[in-house]
């Protein structure tokens, strides 16, 4: 779980042939297309740019370079509405314009204060986010879904008195902006989250009065809305999630039916509706990221190896990392280009980022990066927009 918060890809050419511009048609004027539900009613009324039907108005708009769009939201509330939408990304990523930004959370050597900070893939500091509303936080679980970075739940100290909380906040890469969620049906903190199918799943965690919890709950951004869904047999904190194959599966953490840590799995299938159960599974888990269809941890008792999770067999391997000194010195875990970031939790100026490449031939698949955040990295992820 993520400590505190205090609240490019290179851009390819774009590809304006015939066949890109009859994809957007279709997913333009298709009425069943979930997309357009929230534009429809403008759209019918006036075009987003006069004398030009809709769907060129939108690949125009699209085109325009990311540095701008804040800007472009300020024009009207329509233009606004359709650059927050699923799919302005959509068109963006037709048109071959989607650029991949590497958001991470640090925290400044005196421990005082964290700040989220937006790298390219070639390690320039672009920007800082704007601070997160609401109080300073730990525990809170960390998603991204349609290109915006989700930060929900987790637990303040405000006056010496600790309580869980239900908000979830989201960050607009492309309007540069931080909005109120709907809160989540439970308080929660050091829980388990993740997108499943283009929605978000809660599970487990610490409640509002220190409790395990049982629980599950997911949210769906098309309404804005949290549902609870069928609860976990048993209660599990300090786990974390993943997605494959259009499952959720919960790994890591704690039970209070296990003596130590968990190993067990617990998978959800949301066209089922129901929980399964594996006995495989990763204990004490200090960071985790899925790098195409693969699961990457590192466990607490060995920080000088992978150990990889495919789901296609649920089998197990560990690859050692090229790293000599204390195995005391950990790792948190980012994703950039399909390859894996290792940033060392030691601040000491020699120790550089590790890079895994799972694609490269074998012997190459280490090497060191120039990313390096500004500060101790306590989570990061990838947005795609």
């Amino acid at each position: 779980m993520p400590g505190v918060v205090s609240g490019k890809k290179r851009i390819t050419e774009a590809n304006m042939c015939f066949s890109t511009l009859t994809e957007l048609d279709k997913l333009t004027h298709s009425k069943s297309n979930p997309l357009l539900t929230s534009q429809v009613a403008f759209d019918l009324d006036s075009p987003l740019l006069p004398g030009l039907p809709d769907d060129v108005a939108k690949c125009i708009l699209a085109l325009v370079p990311r540095s701008n769009f804040p800007a472009m939201g300020a024009v009207c509330k329509k233009w606004r509405s359709f650059i927050r939408s699923k799919e302005f990304i959509t068109v963006r990523k037709l048109l071959g314009l989607l650029e991949e930004w590497l958001c991470i959370l640090t925290m400044d050597p005196e421990g005082k204060q964290s700040q989220w900070e937006v790298l390219d893939c070639f390690g320039n500091r672009h920007r800082l986010l704007p601070l997160m509303p609401g109080p300073v936080k730990a525990g809170f679980g960390v998603v991204v879904i349609n290109g915006k970075l989700v930060v929900m739940a987790g637990y303040s100290v405000i006056d010496g008195t600790a309580s869980a909380s239900a908000d979830v906040y989201q960050y607009d890469s492309c309007l540069n902006s931080w909005s109120k969620l709907a809160n989540m049906n439970v308080a929660r903190y050091d829980f388990a989250c993740a997108e499943v199918n283009g929605k978000i799943y809660a599970v487990g965690g610490y409640g509002m009065d220190g409790e395990s919890l049982s629980s599950a709950e997911v949210y769906d951004p098309d309404t804005d809305k949290w549902n609870l869904i069928e609860s976990l047999r048993r209660p599990r904190w300090g786990c974390f999630a993943c997605s494959f194959d259009g499952k959720l599966y919960v790994m890591g953490g704690r039970s209070s039916f296990t003596i130590g840590n968990s190993k067990f799995v617990d998978v959800y299938n949301p066209e089922r509706h129901t929980w399964c159960q594996m006995k495989n599974g990763c204990v004490m888990v200090t960071a985790h990221a899925v790098v195409g269809k693969k699961l990457f941890c590192m466990e607490w008792k060995n920080q000088r190896k992978l150990t990889i999770f495919d789901p296609e067999d649920n089998s197990w391997k560990m690859v050692p990392v090229p790293l000599t000194g204390s195995s005391s010195i950990g790792f948190r875990f980012g994703i950039l280009d399909g390859k894996l970031l290792l940033f060392s939790l030691e601040e000491e100026p020699s120790y550089s980022t590790l890079l895994y490449d799972p694609n490269a031939a074998s012997g190459s698949e280490w090497q060191t990066s120039k990313i390096k955040p500004s500060g101790l990295c306590l989570c990061s992820v990838t947005i795609k927009a």
